[in-house]
């Protein structure tokens, strides 16, 4: 199927004292029409300021340095700022992490969502009104709370308040930045089994940050791990959570506790991210990886397509070709 979003070779840099820290290196991922793929990765890693870039939203110290961002076969990184703000909501939407600070708490919710549609549509106002009643409707929230203010709703509601505002005009692509992260795990779920449930039915795609593995096992369908800025697996959800290939990838899997199965003690990852001013010469993972080589720590391995999906990691590369 046709990419709706090609990501290739994407780098960003924050302009530090020290120097440029490579908060996104050489990133490179593809989204089809529909599909839920979701990135996780330990806090700094790089998620969310990869989805700035995508959004084509980052401010300074943070700059683009390289690569290419197609959404249907346009190269955001060439457009200039009006077109770019058109694009946005209208075919790409962002919900962001915390929706009590993204949305006004002196305006309406009707207010907001009206904002939204004045400022990409010609709709008059009748037709504004019927559209944000819609569009609560589909989150499950009672069109009476087009005069309520953010305060005045709970924070899942919040949440899906932030999600009806990214439906509004029907885009192509929903970019999430951990829009569950403040809710209680009954909230999670009923968010995201709505989430589900609109996709579905609407046929949007969505890239989906989260630290909650949970979410992710249940609810995307392809999976990237990213670490350091990198992406060091890539392939479908239940591949990687079943067969794990990469270290950090499967430190990750141990560090997550399952209902089903043996009971079985959890383990964390040792040591440190790296820095991303200053990063190792070789596998940035490799002063963390217990199986680290000598190659390792001298050659930084590329992203290669492994039984279905991709990895980067010499041990993995010099098992397959040894086979």
């Amino acid at each position: 199927m046709t990419s709706i979003l090609e990501v290739r070779d994407l780098r960003v840099a924050y302009d530090t004292a020290s120097g440029p820290a490579q908060a996104v290196s050489h990133v490179s991922l593809d989204v089809a029409p529909g599909e839920f793929l979701a990135i996780v990765g330990e806090s700094g890693c790089g998620k969310s300021t990869l989805l700035f870039a995508i959004a084509q939203l980052l401010t300074y110290p943070a700059r683009l340095t390289g690569g290419s961002i197609l959404f249907d076969g346009v190269d955001f990184t060439s457009l200039d700022p009006e077109t770019l703000r058109q694009s946005r909501w209208r075919d790409i939407s962002l919900v962001m992490q915390s929706a009590m600070n993204a949305l006004n708490p002196t305006l309406t919710i009707g207010a907001q969502l009206a904002d939204v549609c004045r400022a990409h549509t010609d709709w008059d106002d009748r037709r504004i009104e019927q559209r944000c009643a819609e569009v609560l409707t589909m989150v499950s929230i009672d069109p009476v709370h087009l005069h309520s203010y953010p305060f005045q709703l709970s924070g899942g509601m919040r949440q899906r308040a932030m999600i009806a505002m990214a439906l509004l005009l029907e885009p192509k692509l929903i970019i999430m930045d951990e829009p569950t992260s403040a809710l209680d795990v009954v909230a999670q779920r009923s968010l995201m089994r709505q989430v589900e449930t609109l996709r579905r039915q609407l046929g949007f795609a969505v890239l989906f940050v989260t630290h909650d593995m949970s979410v992710v096992s249940h609810f995307s369908d392809r999976l990237a791990v990213m670490y350091a800025g990198e992406v060091v697996e890539l392939g479908s959800t239940r591949e990687v959570f079943d067969h794990p290939r990469h270290p950090y990838a499967r430190g990750l899997m141990d560090a997550f506790p399952s209902l089903l199965g043996e009971r079985r003690p959890l383990t964390g990852i040792a040591g440190n991210p790296p820095s991303l001013v200053n990063p190792p010469r070789g596998c940035l993972f490799a002063p963390r990886c217990a199986h680290a080589t000598d190659r390792c720590r001298s050659a930084r391995p590329a992203l290669v397509e492994v039984d279905a999906h991709a990895v980067r990691c010499f041990l993995v590369h010099d098992e397959v070709d040894g086979d």
